[in-house]
């Protein structure tokens, strides 16, 4: 299974998380709490609306529970989970999922039970990176560190630290060679009205190059991927910018809407990003564009597109879901499954065994979706009904698909 990250309406805490890290940080002081495992039965439902009752056994197509239904959770925990609806604050790897929170907590993928914990957890609002079996946070305690831990276990693995200059290092990006972070640079005074985007070598540490942003960037409200020789990545003050990931200099950058709040996807020599009713596609070598599509209206606003298996996915705010050739932005199917069952357009998206599995932003008429990636066609909606204003997460391994929602886990069979 792979996952992918990449509209319309922003939530509250996609603006909060965006905000100043003064703001994140006063939203996440209170109401830590840590794992408690609960029974699966009764602790989530895959009821509600456009849903069902969860279902076992039975006719299962593929994607869990009996046919228009969603499967009943193996497990469901209550955890420290502080998210605010980016992807990467929920991870599975090393046979274990992890939610970004206080304690920092992961729950072994099977059974739910607590392998291991971090009591000063994951700095609030900041991504956990998967990179090369290694799990990199920023530290906790803000004292310029980025570490890296082995997923499985909780041992930390890796260390650096950017260097006295540089305050609160975040990772944003990481590939086989670095791992690549933003800071803030610090005054004499200890103020800081500039930041730095930086590399660190993922096997000593050592800083490889490190490049100050203009003046105004401001070091949250980043999404970041890498590929090849390119660092591509947006920021709050819609930028879209490529830098050359052995020498930190700038390739090209162009101005984005604020539509998505810059997400987009990567497929081979293309970054693809929504731009309103607009799907574009630029070269990553020049910034030219190579592609584009419009929606059927105006109104109709792309959200976040995700390349899966070879296939571009997006939705827009008008509820139609498209599978598109990333190369070309060929249609290959569109579907309005989920406007006909009033289901909100997913934000995030992994796939399994012929099945796309989206989380969406909205809970009220959203949660998990199961389409056929074949198709589009819908297959379930679970949500647990708690009615919780986060919005959803999901990841996935190859035996189970994690949905988060507020601190709700659960583990969901593919």
């Amino acid at each position: 299974m792979r996952d992918s990250a990449t509209g319309g309406t922003t939530s509250r805490r996609r603006v909060l998380r965006l905000a100043g890290g003064g703001l994140t940080l006063a939203v996440l002081t209170a109401g830590a709490t840590g794992c408690r495992e609960d029974d699966a039965a009764g602790a989530g439902t895959g009821g509600g609306e456009g849903g069902g009752k969860p279902g076992g056994g039975g006719d299962k197509p593929a994607g869990g529970g009996k046919k228009g239904q969603a499967p009943e959770p193996v497990w469901t925990r209550t955890t420290s989970a502080q998210t605010y609806g980016d992807q990467d604050e929920l991870v599975a790897a090393g046979g274990v999922v992890i939610a970004s929170g206080s304690p920092l907590a992961a729950l072994d993928g099977e059974t739910g039970k607590k392998s291991w914990t971090l009591p000063d957890g994951a700095v609030p609002g900041a991504p956990m990176l998967i990179g090369k079996g290694t799990l990199y946070l920023a530290s906790a305690k803000y004292d310029g560190t980025v570490a890296g831990y082995d997923p499985a276990t909780g041992k930390e693995t890796w260390r650096s630290h950017l260097g006295k200059r540089y305050r609160q290092p975040r990772p944003i990006a990481v590939d086989d060679k670095q791992v690549y972070v933003v800071a803030e640079i610090l005054e004499k005074d200890g103020s800081s009205h500039t930041n730095v985007i930086a590399a660190l070598d993922s096997r000593t540490g050592k800083p490889a190059w490190n490049e100050q942003r203009d003046l105004g960037t401001m070091q949250n409200g980043l999404h970041a991927a890498v590929q090849g020789r390119h660092l591509v990545y947006t920021d709050f003050k819609k930028n879209l910018t490529v830098r050359d990931t052995a020498t930190g200099q700038q390739v090209w950058t162009h101005k984005t809407t604020k539509t998505n709040y810059g997400f987009f996807a990567i497929h081979e020599n293309l970054v693809i990003i929504p731009q309103g009713a607009k799907l574009l596609a630029y070269d990553l070598a020049d910034g030219k564009e190579k592609w584009s599509i419009k929606s059927a209206d105006t109104f109709s606003l792309f959200k976040e597109p995700a390349v899966i298996d070879g296939v571009l996915y997006v939705g827009d705010s008008g509820r139609t879901m498209r599978a598109l050739e990333p190369a070309t932005g060929k249609k290959i199917w569109e579907s309005k499954a989920l406007y006909e069952a009033k289901v909100q357009v997913p934000r995030h998206y992994v796939a399994a065994g012929g099945v796309l599995y989206g989380a969406t932003d909205i809970d009220k008429a959203g949660g998990i979706v199961a389409m056929d990636a074949k198709t589009g066609d819908l297959l379930w909606r679970f949500n647990d009904n708690t009615r919780d204003h986060h919005a959803w997460l999901v990841a996935g391994d190859r035996k189970r698909v994690y949905a988060l929602h507020g601190k709700k886990l659960h583990a969901l069979p593919v």
